[in-house]
């Protein structure tokens, strides 16, 4: 089975700068969207239903901001949208889905936003989301992917040294990653690749991408119980249309 995880910044902008060409090409069993920045009615997507996708939208009460969408080719058991806390529940971030095998939960994960304006909130947004995953994977192997807005080592980003108190790199949002690791979770791709320079999101500023100036935001992590199965995890810097690229992971299942 493969699925996939890409913050598309827009859907309705990527869907014809390569989002489209990526999944018809690629087929993703389940592709899991963040930052869609739009309702369901806002988009033409016939042609993902065309390709046998089952959609689940969480879209945001602002229009144009934030929201995510789960598209699968395998029929959920079933579904759920937020995590049932109200203060975290009107920007779209989080849908869950449970499958026979594994509950796979797409993350929007707050950003903290310039001189960290946000960072209280996103404390507390990572508490909560800890807690949700934790119960969920008592119960069931639990698969997170998405944006995560953190880079969690410093191999994990281009400029460690000069980006210590910039959003995305903090201590505390650093040390919430570890909560979810010493939760039973695994970064799945630094199984398969410990290499520096990978990354998946860039400025669009200064030609970072070209560069490879950048950070890797985007991730599968994977309970310990189900790490066996995976067989692959990859980032896709070659496909474009946004300012991060997809991440892929193949599981056996």
């Amino acid at each position: 089975m493969k699925l996939a995880t890409w913050n598309v910044n827009g859907i309705r902008a990527a869907t014809d700068k390569g989002l489209r060409q990526y999944v018809q090409t690629e087929l993703p069993d389940i592709i899991c969207l963040q930052e869609t920045k739009a309702h369901p009615d806002q988009v033409n997507t016939a042609w993902a239903d065309d390709l046998g996708y089952h959609a689940i939208w969480n879209a945001a009460a602002r229009k144009g901001y934030s929201g995510t969408l789960v598209w699968s080719r395998i029929q959920p058991v079933r579904h759920r949208l937020g995590l049932s806390i109200a203060d975290h529940d009107n920007e779209g971030r989080v849908i869950t889905t449970t499958f026979d095998d594994f509950t796979l939960i797409n993350v929007y994960t707050p950003n903290s936003q310039n001189e960290l304006k946000r960072l209280p909130y996103r404390a507390q947004w990572d508490e909560a989301f800890a807690d949700f995953v934790r119960r969920r994977n008592r119960r069931h192997p639990v698969i997170i992917c998405g944006d995560l807005n953190v880079a969690h080592k410093e191999i994990d980003l281009a400029n460690p040294k000069t980006n210590r108190k910039t959003p995305g790199f903090t201590d505390q949002e650093r040390q919430a990653m570890d909560r979810l690791i010493d939760g039973g979770m695994i970064d799945t791709f630094r199984q398969f690749n410990d290499r520096p320079g990978q990354y998946s999101w860039w400025s669009y500023r200064s030609g970072a991408r070209a560069r490879n100036v950048g950070w890797r935001l985007d991730y599968f992590l994977t309970a310990r119980r189900l790490m066996p199965a995976v067989r692959s995890v990859q980032i896709r810097p070659d496909i474009h249309g946004s300012d991060h690229c997809p991440v892929e992971m193949v599981i056996e299942v």
